[in-house]
């Protein structure tokens, strides 16, 4: 199938490795130009090195590095940036904590990082895609929130606000060509979670198999799949929002959880 993406520019926030790598990888090789984004200039660098690899004929990967915690540094990437017809709110970080040791400059960290980086980024480019009447934003939420994880309550709170904040940003399109979506990936084993495993196996005597196995056994119990999502599999999902056939997709919170979250929508 050919999703139309030659031609159109995406820019990927949070895309040296994990879901994000994936997304402007999918990207590429549907010939979408795509921009990358990561904090450190010799990661950003490997991974437009990699991802040439994926290119299709005639399209073209760059990278900006920015800090999303730092809001003068995304000020200065939005000034390197050119105008874009894609932009997917991917930057983000989790961290298991117990709520009461959740001090109130975490709070503010996750939110700076999981809201406001995507709450920036759209306002920034949202007007443009109105003017010229086609655009695609998407923010990579989470199911964690819907299904609140007790272990990352700050984690999830942020998720849930990326879905008011997509739903919100969907009703200002109304009879235009821009759409405004949110995709809730569940339990991907992305680096960071594959490193989470393997030590929560070792923890426990077991392989990372094992520890896999026991994670969705006791902690994932509803889910279907009953094995981690690859980050591709997220991106397949990602892909098809960003491109002109999905026209007919706005305003929606689509899951890609393996069954995790027990609910119709």
């Amino acid at each position: 199938m050919d999703l139309q993406l030659h031609g159109k520019t995406a820019f990927v926030s949070g895309s040296t490795q994990g879901i994000g790598f994936a997304i402007a990888q999918s990207l590429l090789k549907e010939g979408a130009n795509v921009i990358i984004n990561g904090r450190s200039e010799s990661k950003l660098a490997e991974a437009v090195q990699r991802l040439q690899e994926s290119a299709a004929s005639g399209a073209s990967v760059s990278g900006v590095a920015a800090d999303f915690s730092k809001a003068d540094e995304v000020n200065a990437l939005l000034a390197k940036l050119p105008d874009i017809d894609i932009l997917v709110n991917n930057a983000g970080i989790f961290e298991p904590k117990a709520f009461t040791d959740i001090s109130d400059e975490e709070w503010f960290r996750f939110f700076e990082v999981n809201v406001l980086s995507g709450v920036r980024l759209a306002r920034h480019f949202f007007p443009k895609m109105i003017a010229k009447d086609w655009g695609r934003i998407i923010f990579i939420s989470s199911e964690s929130g819907v299904n609140i994880p007790e272990e990352m309550i700050h984690y999830g709170t942020t998720k849930t606000a990326q879905l008011a904040v997509s739903r919100g940003l969907a009703e200002l399109t109304k009879g235009t060509n821009v759409t405004v979506n949110t995709v809730m990936p569940g339990p991907t084993k992305s680096e960071g979670v594959a490193d989470f495993v393997k030590q929560l196996g070792e923890a426990n005597n077991m392989s990372a198999e094992q520890a896999e196995k026991d994670f969705f056994k006791n902690a994932r119990p509803t889910s279907l799949l009953q094995r981690f999502a690859s980050v591709e599999e997220i991106a397949n999902l990602v892909t098809y929002v960003a491109s002109p056939l999905s026209s007919g997709t706005n305003g929606s919170a689509l899951k890609v959880d393996g069954g995790v979250a027990k609910f119709i929508i």
